[in-house]
């Protein structure tokens, strides 16, 4: 708890020592991090708690970031109607994925899940009024009348509190009845099936659940972009949320927010990594990163069970 209460403490004061620093980049990068730890909440409701693993959430961070994008393109500015719009859709979405992906399981869960994302990925490609492969700068960010997007730190604090809003409602659902609920279809559906439970559409509501903060991430990406692209959509971001699940704590509540901002630090330190190691290491390792950056997941998946969050005393029962 002293790890999630520091981590939380930091990005809530990050605005101010960037300020002090005069560094506005960190405010940018800390809140594309909180996105990602976002939809890596929302996943691991399905994965970690649900034990369904899914290669296409990406999809729905894609959904909510085009319903951003074509109202923006139809000159539709307000962000209510952006995130009503998103939820609609994302919801209808998610429903009819779901029930279709819930009929297989294990391999076959996966597969339709990243076929599902890649059917959408190929979709957005030809919206060609919204730039197709190079996808669509967004004229202006969500307007919500009670606050200005415009301005990055408030933007920021926004994300930081739809964050902290999702993380204690998943605390309480995951300790309701219906998260038991979701563990015991997780450890044993047959049996939670001759006990009475409808476990189908149990784990139907948590995949859409897991999927409409997927979509509240994919809002508030276009509007840190304020540009919107397939390539959300696209299976390597359903890879990286999940490397990020795995690098803070599987079936842990805040596990994967610490995976989240491990994983983007990581990623903006080893890109631009430059120490003057001998000979081209350093050259390599910026060319290279990403394969830096997955020994280092594999190293952790191998040697930390529980990921950073439980290295670093939270592990699963203090956090599920």
């Amino acid at each position: 708890m002293v790890a999630a209460a520091a981590l939380i403490l930091l990005l809530a004061l990050a605005p101010v020592i960037a300020s002090l620093a005069e560094q506005p980049f960190y405010v940018t990068l800390l809140s594309r991090m909180m996105i990602f730890a976002l939809a890596a909440v929302g996943l691991n409701l399905m994965l970690g708690y649900g034990g369904m693993v899914s290669f296409g959430h990406a999809l729905y961070i894609g959904v909510g970031a085009y319903a951003v994008g074509i109202l923006n393109f139809y000159g539709i500015d307000n962000g209510y109607a952006h995130i009503a719009a998103a939820l609609v859709c994302g919801t209808v979405i998610a429903t009819l994925v779901g029930a279709v992906c819930l009929r297989a399981s294990g391999i076959g869960f996966i597969m339709i899940t990243l076929a599902f994302a890649q059917m959408f990925y190929f979709l957005a490609i030809s919206f060609k009024q919204l730039g197709g492969d190079d996808g669509y700068g967004l004229t202006s960010r969500s307007d919500f009348k009670l606050f200005d997007l415009s301005d990055n730190t408030v933007l920021y604090y926004v994300i930081f509190f739809v964050l902290l809003l999702v993380l204690l409602a998943f605390s309480r659902l995951v300790e309701a009845p219906f998260g038991v609920a979701l563990r015991g279809c997780k450890e044993n559906e047959r049996r939670m099936r001759a006990m009475g439970f409808a476990t189908w559409r149990i784990k139907l509501t948590a995949y859409v659940l897991s999927a409409l903060v997927c979509v509240l991430a994919g809002v508030l990406l276009a509007n840190l972009t304020r540009f919107v692209s397939p390539s959300y959509m696209n299976w390597t971001t359903s890879g990286d949320i999940l490397l990020m699940i795995v690098l803070g704590g599987l079936g842990t509540l805040i596990g994967p927010v610490f995976g989240a901002v491990a994983w983007l630090a990581l990623e903006e330190i080893l890109s631009s990594f430059d120490l003057g190691l001998p000979g081209n290491a350093d050259a390599f390792i910026r060319d290279h990163w990403a394969i830096v950056l997955g020994a280092l997941v594999i190293a952790v998946a191998l040697y930390l069970k529980d990921g950073l969050y439980g290295y670093l005393g939270g592990g699963r029962k203090a956090a599920s």
